[in-house]
């Protein structure tokens, strides 16, 4: 059954207090939590706070940290995607120009970006990824086609993907592959990008079953919890998996609320502090440019994910 959203002194208090932050959450606050979207405030998010922190990093070769996945967090790889999910504009230079020069010169023999290894294979979860922050800042179709292929190619049986598919010989789709890759697939299709792009959502919906399949969190199999880290709230995300980052991602695709994701929302309304903020529970080790939140914390991140979560769908018993 469906109720309404928390009390509404609470929300607006909410409200005021993550248009305190950053530039990059008033934005997305005005977007996602009072549909007006802003585009000053877009602009800003390159010259000011968070955003301009990350561009500040970026070399004059083009490129963060050791170049394209070099230290993880730091690098260009890492860097643009955080640029991404701070909402600057699609149209900011030095990000375009430094993603246009990494498919120029990581384009591996299987079409993907970043060959490693003696087999030069790409890796699929780094290829969602790219794919996702790539149809952001509208990179031409032509110079993503291979991408698509390459993950199309990697596609498995039961639904996800999983980066070990074509390395070890991965047999059961993983949820940290599939959530890169789905949320690539939506970049692309919301910026208009037409090449087999009927297979991509076929693919997509696949996907997203398979997430439904597991409760968001439990194995298929036992109902047992996969990995208790996925309950975790923490951001930035980087490749892995947790419950928060797949309703975001349900609530950007427009999906409609599915009882196997009320396990997932219980627990996020549980996590709620008693100020009724949310907090940052963990951050995954290496490396950073700097940090935006403090572990144990309120987080402005996480309580803006989770109330646009809320929002699309609904105070859930």
């Amino acid at each position: 059954m469906m109720k309404k959203s928390p009390n509404a002194t609470d929300e607006q208090q909410l409200i005021d207090w993550l248009l305190e932050g950053d530039v990059s959450i008033q934005y997305q606050v005005q977007r996602d939590l009072l549909a007006s979207d802003q585009l000053h405030l877009q602009d800003r998010i390159a010259t000011e706070g968070w955003g301009a922190q990350f561009l500040s990093f970026r070399k004059k070769e083009g490129h963060w940290g050791e170049r394209f996945y070099q230290p993880k967090w730091i690098s260009t790889h890492y860097t643009i995607l955080d640029l991404k999910n701070l909402a600057i504009s699609q149209n900011n230079h030095e990000t375009r120009q430094s993603i246009s020069q990494v498919i120029q010169d990581l384009k591996g023999p299987d079409g993907g970006i970043f060959p490693i290894g003696t087999e030069k294979k790409s890796d699929v979860c780094v290829n969602g990824m790219f794919l996702n922050y790539a149809s952001y800042f509208l990179i031409k179709e032509g110079k993503l086609k291979s991408i698509v292929d390459f993950l199309l190619s990697e596609h498995m049986k039961d639904g996800g993907f999983n980066c070990n598919s074509n390395t070890k010989g991965a047999v059961h789709s993983s949820l940290h592959s599939t959530i890169s890759v789905i949320e690539g697939i939506l970049e692309y299709k919301k910026n208009g990008y037409k090449y087999r792009l009927e297979e991509l959502q076929e693919a997509a919906d696949k996907s997203r079953t398979f997430i439904l399949q597991h409760r968001l969190f439990r194995s298929d199999r036992t109902g047992n919890i996969i990995d208790k880290k996925m309950l975790m709230l923490s951001y930035p995300s980087r490749w892995k998996y947790d419950i928060l980052r797949a309703l975001d991602y349900f609530h950007f695709a427009g999906v409609n609320y599915d009882p196997r994701m009320q396990d997932a929302l219980d627990i996020l309304k549980q996590k709620r502090r008693k100020d009724k903020k949310w907090p940052v529970q963990a951050k995954h080790p290496g490396q950073t440019h700097f940090d935006m939140e403090k572990t144990g914390g309120p987080s402005r991140w996480n309580t803006l994910r989770v109330m646009r979560v809320l929002k699309h769908f609904g105070d859930t018993e």
